[in-house]
């Protein structure tokens, strides 16, 4: 795909959706942390059901830390994995406290040393809420990268660092955001809508579906 064909993409996506952000539901950058590692192999809705439950009792290092692993899992049992995301939530908060002074660190080493943060999520908070150029690619953005020929690799990372190389620099910001909700919401996994998408004349995927 050539550059110029990007640039059209993503003109078109952010026409669509000037200010696009993560369906997570958070009120600072902690909560936003929690949420991140809460939604590994979740969904967003079941994520914001948990948080709704929980951030009105604890949504800081130190309230969080307080509940301790069993008192955690009481508010986030409805998610898969919630006995390791719970010891992992709780690690993170100790840490934050002990090492940060109770503030999200802002530098991926920093992110990455904490339990339950690996680079997509790192990659997930430093863009949503430090603004950073950094591209987390979940299931979506790979399946859109390589279906639609904007930044084709056989690796998450392969993936990462094309369309961190690709994706002209005014869209490099949001594209995370358009690239999930579009895999998500039109470039779906089993039946992608593509005679329903914005980008189907650009896109170079070879089986399109004809309807709708």
């Amino acid at each position: 795909m050539n550059a110029a064909k990007r640039a059209e993409i993503f003109r078109r996506l952010k026409e669509d959706n000037p200010e696009p952000t993560t369906e997570l539901e958070y009120q600072s950058v902690f909560e936003l942390l929690v949420a991140v590692i809460l939604s590994a192999q979740a969904t967003d809705v079941g994520v914001n059901k948990a948080t709704a439950r929980l951030f009105p009792v604890a949504n800081t290092p130190e309230a969080i830390h307080a509940l301790g692993v069993e008192g955690l899992e009481q508010y986030i049992k409805t998610i898969g994995l919630y006995r390791s995301k719970a010891k992992n939530v709780i690690e993170t908060c100790r840490l934050l406290i002990e090492r940060h002074n109770g503030a999200v660190p802002s530098t991926r080493e920093e992110l990455e040393a904490l339990p339950g943060v690996g680079r997509k999520t790192a990659n997930v908070v430093l863009n949503t809420a430090f603004r950073q150029p950094a591209m987390a690619v979940d299931t979506h953005i790979f399946r859109v990268s390589n279906r639609t020929g904007i930044a084709p690799g056989k690796t998450v990372l392969e993936v990462e660092k094309k369309l961190v190389k690709f994706v002209p620099r005014e869209y490099l910001l949001d594209a995370h955001h358009w690239l999930i909700l579009h895999g998500r919401y039109v470039c779906k996994a089993r039946k992608p809508q593509c005679g329903s998408c914005r980008i189907e004349d650009l896109c170079e995927y070879k089986a399109k579906t004809s309807d709708d």
